[in-house]
């Protein structure tokens, strides 16, 4: 085998991803533009180097090789300029790339195996505190149907624990009213379910029915659940802006994102005592250390609890 263009091999790996992989459009793109960037810093080495001048960088037997002392000398430059969580995604995506290498034969080893991650710092989740959760919905005003979409938006955001990509990518269909179940399509179009609660069950019914009443394009059962004023599906970037406007008329200290309400979600369900095991299932984490960070946010009540039941404390 000669050498490949790495330009042209990412291209294979990041639809090999989207094809057998079910990866979604925005992880392939991530995947796309880290080994981008990395195949950028290889081709201007190699050119610094004395190489062909063309602007590439080949792979295989006949081409460069890429060992673990390349990878090291790319992290030196990441570091300069990037946060460790960055650096640390960055490195796995060249490590799944290389294993795919491997395995499809370009390749004969995976120098990443030999490169240790970085540290990361534990970061604390943001969240917010009950009282303040339900002062930012019901600040949401109804009195017109994109004030009705608002509150259902939030409160079934706050209800499932969703991300926000899987509330933008949420249709009609998605939920079950009777059993009080959403279906979601979570990262890796994974399916689950999740319960979803009769606050946010009222505010999609009342939604839903005033588009109808209205006559809104779009408001039949089988497209999107949440429309924009054209009738087409709401992007995650309004949702993000919509709830910016909301954070600010409220008037709260704390800064509020999507993701805010999905760490409150776990936090709030953790302080009423839910199994951690149930929370990676809602959540939709893949791993339960994910799943982890949100424990120490409870320890409050882990130390009330104690305080409680410990006989020589």
């Amino acid at each position: 085998m000669g050498p490949s263009p790495l330009q042209s091999v990412i291209s294979g790996f990041v639809e090999y991803l989207a094809a057998e992989k079910g990866y979604s459009d925005n992880t392939c793109k991530a995947y796309a533009r880290d080994l981008g960037e990395f195949a950028a810093y290889l081709a201007e080495q190699n050119e610094a180097a004395g190489g062909d001048g063309s602007g590439s960088f080949h792979l295989g037997p006949d081409g460069e090789r890429v060992d673990a002392l390349r990878i090291r000398a790319y992290l030196g430059v990441l570091h300069k300029k990037n946060k460790k969580s960055t650096v640390a995604r960055k490195l796995s995506a060249l490590r799944t790339f290389f294993r795919y290498l491997v395995r499809h034969g370009v390749v004969s080893e995976n120098p990443v195996e030999l490169v240790a991650s970085p540290k990361q710092e534990q970061s604390i989740p943001s969240y917010l505190p009950v009282d303040e959760m339900f002062r930012l919905l019901d600040s949401v005003q109804t009195d017109t149907v994109l004030g009705l979409r608002n509150r259902a938006i939030f409160e079934t955001l706050y209800s499932c624990g969703l991300r926000i990509s899987e509330l933008a990518g949420m249709d009609v269909i998605s939920v079950d009213i009777d059993q009080q179940l959403v279906r979601v399509m979570g990262k890796g179009r994974k399916e689950r379910l999740v319960p979803i609660g009769d606050k946010a069950l009222a505010a999609i019914r009342k939604y839903r029915d005033r588009l109808e009443e209205a006559g809104k394009r779009g408001a039949g059962d089988d497209g999107p659940m949440f429309l924009n004023k054209n009738g087409g599906r709401l992007s995650t970037r309004s949702m993000r802006r919509i709830l910016v406007q909301l954070v600010d008329r409220c008037g709260l200290a704390t800064p509020v994102s999507p993701h805010t309400l999905r760490h409150s979600f776990a936090t709030h369900m953790l302080d009423a005592g839910a199994d951690l095991r149930v929370i990676q299932e809602l959540l939709g984490h893949k791993s339960l250390s994910t799943t982890q960070k949100y424990t120490h946010v409870s320890i409050d009540r882990l130390m009330e609890t104690y305080d409680k039941a410990h006989p020589r404390k």
